[in-house]
């Protein structure tokens, strides 16, 4: 059995270091690379994927930092927002769970340098309620989604409305109860004394003429409420059917051509955006800090890991890079090729080039996929299609 076999020894070992967590010390944020040891964290800083890296970080540190902890802070935010909600946690506690993925964003590669100063920051940017006590530093999310400020504002208006209604209930009551008894006078109870005659006779008590004139008084009052009550619910009822119906039209009034048209709006509606790679699609690297050998080449971008950087593979030698949309532009292939639509209303569209003008550099192209399909779409930019892989 050969020493790199799947089952050998040291492939098991390997596998069992490689699981966990590992050394801080050993990780390289920047090639997102775990090193179990010194020896194997210098001979990662010596190789040439590193060191390509660091050239680019070089052109632009800032904007990787930024990068970074914008990162840091999403990831450690929706952590503390699913797990938590809005109660008080410590921050100790937050951070531990989060460092337990082993693909996380490390701390050192971001603006904070300790956790405190990330606490502070939260609190300083109102992201979340942040104190400080003897056992540490306590945080509590503040939930600003709309839709669950949404939520909350119409839970409020549903519990005024219902203590509204129960408030003009107790008063209708109140009203029939008052009606019910006018012009009736209340029967002063008269106290005699107890004499017996004949003392063979028994004594015998009338308990039930009080009790007979309140179940009357109060048969008279459920009557009416009950006959008051039935015509308010016929009522409603009648404006749910009402607006029911309404809303079933408008529904049916909606046809395909329609919803299509909407769609088509939606789409001129959209605003353009900063950035534009898309997998599968031809790219050429313009940047001269990887030398001569990359530079004006063609490559196929394989996987967009944010929406600014790609990993692209090289057509011509096939080897794998790591780029930002700066350093990478689009491919105009030749007319009747098929390209796609990176920016603009018909973005993640497939087409056909029909045409090139090169005094606008716009080009023509014919929509092949998608409800539009088969529709013409003039004057798009260079800058906003690119060849299909």
């Amino acid at each position: 059995m050969g020493k790199s076999d799947f089952l050998s020894p040291k492939a098991i070992a390997n596998r069992i270091k490689s699981k966990g967590l590992q050394k801080l010390r050993w990780y390289c944020q920047m090639c997102q690379k775990q090193c179990r040891d010194e020896n194997g964290f210098k001979c990662h800083c010596m190789s040439e994927s590193h060191q390509r890296q660091l050239l680019l970080a070089s052109e632009n540190p800032q904007q990787f930092m930024d990068y970074f902890s914008e990162e840091f802070r999403n990831d450690f935010l929706e952590l503390l927002r699913r797990r938590f909600g809005t109660k008080r946690v410590h921050n100790n506690i937050v951070y531990n769970e989060y460092i337990s993925h082993r693909e996380h964003i490390h701390m050192n590669a971001t603006q904070w340098e300790t956790l405190t100063d990330f606490t502070k920051w939260l609190g300083r940017e109102g992201l979340c309620k942040v104190d400080e006590t003897p056992k540490g530093w306590y945080i509590q999310y503040i939930d600003r989604d709309p839709e669950t400020i949404r939520r909350q504002q119409e839970q409020e208006r549903k519990k005024k409305q219902d203590l509204d209604d129960e408030e003009k209930t107790a008063r209708f009551i109140e009203q029939q109860v008052r009606r019910g008894l006018e012009g009736k006078e209340l029967e002063k109870p008269v106290y005699t004394e107890l004499n017996r005659e004949n003392e063979e006779e028994k004594v015998a008590f009338n308990l039930n003429k009080g009790a007979s004139t309140s179940i009357a008084a109060s048969s008279e009052t459920s009557s009416v409420l009950g006959s008051n009550a039935l015509k308010m619910l016929e009522g409603t009822v009648k404006r749910k059917s009402a607006h029911s119906s309404g809303q079933s039209k408008e529904k049916k009034k909606k046809s395909a051509l329609d919803e299509i048209m909407e769609l088509e709006e939606e789409k001129k509606r959209t605003a353009r955006t900063d950035y534009w790679l898309q997998p599968e699609i031809v790219v050429k690297i313009i940047t001269k800090k990887l030398g001569e050998k990359y530079h004006k080449k063609k490559a196929v971008v394989k996987e967009v890991i944010d929406i600014y950087t790609a990993v692209v593979k090289v057509i011509d030698s096939g080897d794998k890079l790591k780029l930002d949309q700066t350093h990478l532009e689009t491919v105009i292939p030749a007319p009747g090729k098929k390209v796609m639509v990176l920016n603009g209303g018909y973005r993640g569209n497939v087409g056909i080039l029909e045409s090139i003008n090169e005094e606008r550099f716009s080009a023509t192209i014919i929509i092949d996929s998608g409800p539009l399909k088969g529709r013409r779409v003039e004057g798009i930019q260079y800058e906003d299609i690119s060849k299909l892989a």
